[in-house]
């Protein structure tokens, strides 16, 4: 029986071949990528390709075949581990990982059942490839003898490989022009150069933000500067002030979203309290409130109330820039005789926030070492809420007054696990466990807040505190689509609905006032900040922020998301498409348009004042440059 002549460089092929078809199968089976038309679909087959093609043909500079196959055998492997990085990582938030997520390690130990929720016992196949490339190593016969690979034939194959790589570039800018400019949106970055070739981008991109700090002199300053004062809005003369001194309390509620607020689910009433509250006379409840947060979620959110200023489009700043310079709502309130302080019951360094709070001037961060957690009180992530809430409230009366106290709560946070006892509803029918629990959790916060107030009350210090709280982020995230669709009873979840979904709730109660009411205008939690200090009597005239005072006549109904979208009372932008706000149906883009520069160019301003640390060049008491900062 003749043996098989397999032809020279068989295993380079193989490799190629297989790491090429399970890219491209898993693109389609784990990752939400929209695709709106054929080209799209050649694209995204393709991309993978002029990345392997370079990746594995260096093997061809190899004469050893020893080290030839070795070397194939650890591309692969490596290739394999950022494939599954992104599909874990996608699991939970929606997105792809980027560079500075990589350094984030200490969250990891603390992810805890959210882990077991990620990993599925298939996921093995993600390394098969690695496997057909070692059995193929195995069973086809190896060349004992070195052989030289010729040049003409290294020329010929990087040819073609560049070839393939300017196509699928001129093709991607064709579909999507200016692709590599708007960085912020990793899904498109994805979709049009691959997941291989867009870690690559992102280490350039990483290293480019990392040069603008050491090269930054402030003189960036001057043009942001000019646009936020051109943009401000002007206070509300009536409410500037008119709570001077009062202790504040801000609430930041763990993955809230609005669509259960004045809801049911199967009958059952989700969120009683807050219901209530969005008919309180002390109450101001905004309907069409949105979160603006990135990779950094929790953090990000706040880091955007702190600071009205946008996170980052890659990692989270609490991470990447907790040394920088900031101008933030506690270093102002600090400045106007107020304790500020943070609560959160989890370790101090988790999301890197010992740092960050000391670059937010922060005076107290109570950490997990500030409260009693054991097994019957907690779950999950760490304590439950209302022993969190009940135990925050005996630490504000030792605080001297006015204070200025920032909780962030945690039960009601992904893989979304309750004890039975803490259940007050039963689980949601769908197909999604996720959302079938996160009705249970989020009633079980919205028992917490109750007991928060009756709390405040019971120890005297309701009545002198303004009580602020919003939904951090999303909770329910676009994989749960089909379920949420049932939920909303709707045919599918599209880009517009997903853009309204992003709303999140926020409350201001502010006891004894009397002129609570809802509020339906569009706004955001870039926001937060003009808005608490104004009703504060503190001027934020210098200060460089991109939000503005919900009180004000002049703010603008224009919301802006980390990746790009944005909504207004008019209009939708997402998903690349220009929509009617009221019907949902597409319009012509040039509605759109002055929007989305709008969009891009505060984002940019945003990122160019975190990635220069340009904050440290300003002083807000003046609203100057700072002596000799531009050189």
């Amino acid at each position: 029986m003749k043996s098989i002549k397999w032809p020279k460089h068989s295993i380079l092929l193989i490799a190629i071949i297989a790491t090429w078809i399970k890219t491209a199968i898993t693109y389609h089976t784990s990752f939400e990528i929209d695709i709106e038309n054929g080209m799209q679909e050649f694209i995204l087959i393709l991309n993978p390709l002029s990345f392997l093609l370079f990746a594995y043909g260096i093997s061809l500079f190899f004469n050893s075949p020893k080290i030839r196959n070795s070397y194939l055998v650890f591309v692969s492997l490596l290739l394999s581990i950022v494939l599954y990085a992104n599909v874990a990582f996608y699991r939970f938030y929606n997105d792809f990982i980027t560079l500075p997520v990589l350094f984030q390690t200490d969250n990891v130990g603390q992810l805890g059942s959210s882990i077991s929720e990620i990993v599925n016992w298939y996921d093995f196949l993600f390394f098969i490839d690695v496997v057909i490339l070692i059995i193929a190593m195995i069973f086809i016969p190896k060349m004992e003898v070195k052989v030289a690979i010729r040049k003409n034939v290294r020329r010929a194959y990087f040819v073609v490989a560049l070839a393939i790589t300017f196509l699928n570039l001129g093709l991607a800018e064709t579909e999507r022009p200016q692709l590599l400019t708007r960085s912020f949106d990793r899904e498109i970055l994805v979709k049009n150069i691959g997941t291989y070739s867009y870690h690559l981008y992102d280490f350039y991109i990483q290293s480019k933000s990392s040069a603008q700090r050491a090269l930054a002199d402030g003189s960036e300053l001057v043009e942001i500067d000019n646009y936020v004062q051109a943009n401000q809005a002007t206070v509300n003369e009536e409410m500037f002030g008119k709570y001077a001194g009062r202790n504040v309390i801000v609430v930041q509620l763990e993955s809230l979203q609005n669509f259960v607020i004045n809801n049911d689910m199967n009958g059952e009433v989700v969120t009683p309290f807050l219901n209530s509250l969005t008919k309180d006379k002390d109450t101001y409840y905004f309907s069409d409130f949105y979160h603006q947060t990135g990779l950094g979620k929790t953090s990000d959110a706040e880091f955007v109330v702190e600071n009205s200023l946008f996170g980052l489009g890659r990692g989270a700043v609490f991470f990447t820039h907790g040394g920088n310079t900031y101008n933030s709502m506690a270093e102002s309130l600090g400045n106007n005789g107020y304790f500020t302080n943070v609560m959160h019951s989890n370790n101090d360094s988790f999301w890197n926030r010992d740092m960050m709070y000391d670059s937010l001037n922060i005076d107290k961060f109570y950490d997990i070492n500030s409260y009693t957690v054991n097994d019957e009180n907690s779950v999950n992530w760490g304590l439950k809420d209302i022993p969190f809430f009940e135990q925050s409230v005996e630490l504000m009366t030792e605080m001297p007054q006015p204070f200025y106290s920032r909780l962030i709560t945690l039960t009601n946070h992904y893989p979304f696990n309750l004890e039975e006892e803490d259940q007050m509803i039963p689980e949601y029918t769908s197909n999604s466990g996720t959302l079938n629990r996160y009705f249970q959790t989020v009633r079980y916060l919205d028992e917490s807040i109750k007991v928060l107030f009756e709390e405040l009350k019971e120890k005297g210090l309701y009545e002198n505190s303004i009580i602020v709280m919003y939904g951090d982020h999303y909770g329910i995230s676009e994989n749960h689509n089909k379920a949420m669709s049932m939920y909303l009873e709707k045919d599918e979840i599209t880009a517009y609905d997903s853009a309204l979904l992003q709303s999140v709730p926020l409350f201001i109660h502010i006891p004894g006032s009397g002129d609570g009411k809802e509020v339906t205008e569009t706004a955001g939690q870039i926001d937060l900040r003009p808005t608490i200090l104004h009703l504060l009597g503190i001027d934020t005239t210098n200060d460089m922020q991109l939000g503005a005072d919900l009180f004000s006549d002049e703010h603008e109904e224009f919301v802006i998301f980390r990746d790009g979208r944005f909504v207004t009372d008019e209009l939708v932008y997402a998903g690349e498409t220009c929509y009617e706000r009221t019907t949902g149906e597409e319009t012509d883009m040039a509605a759109c348009q002055p929007y989305i520069d709008r969009a891009q160019v505060e984002l940019d301003y945003s990122d160019k004042i975190i990635n220069g640390d340009l904050l440290r060049f300003y002083d807000e008491k003046t609203g100057n440059l700072i002596k000799n900062a531009v050189h």
